[in-house]
């Protein structure tokens, strides 16, 4: 799996959404986080379930006894079969981080390629909600 993946335009991806794309035969699903962008392989390692379409959700730890600390509410994956939770940013698992994970991939933000002026564009206005071409 190599070269560049063009998945969205950053305004067609607001934070808080997760598209899922096939790249050389793999599922994958890219999250924006807050403004962040992960991507995950869409196969959860315990039975191969989607996992990119399960629920993002907090991580809870307990600093001591009768004290649990939330983390933000999409910094895991929750498969949607068998409930084993992921962190977003990295693929690792909340129960084994250190030997079950799901591939994470990297993703980056760039400026898309200037325009060609030798193709011809032309102008589009919406006027009262129609799409108006002008030509």
């Amino acid at each position: 799996m190599t070269g560049r993946h063009v998945v969205a335009r950053v305004g067609e991806f607001p934070p808080g959404t997760r598209r899922i794309v096939e790249v050389d035969d793999l599922s994958i699903g890219v999250f924006n986080v807050r403004g962040s962008y992960h991507a995950l392989r869409n196969r959860c390692p315990h039975q191969g379930a989607p996992l990119c379409l399960g629920r993002l959700k907090a991580s809870v730890t307990a600093s001591r006894a009768y004290e649990l600390v939330y983390g933000p509410d999409d910094e895991l994956v929750k498969c949607p079969w068998h409930g084993w939770e992921f962190e977003v940013a990295s693929g690792r698992s909340v129960f084994n981080p250190h030997r079950v994970r799901v591939p994470a991939y990297p993703v980056t933000i760039e400026e898309p390629e200037p325009e060609d002026p030798s193709v011809p564009t032309y102008p589009v206005t919406i006027e009262d909600g129609l799409v108006v071409l002008h030509v």
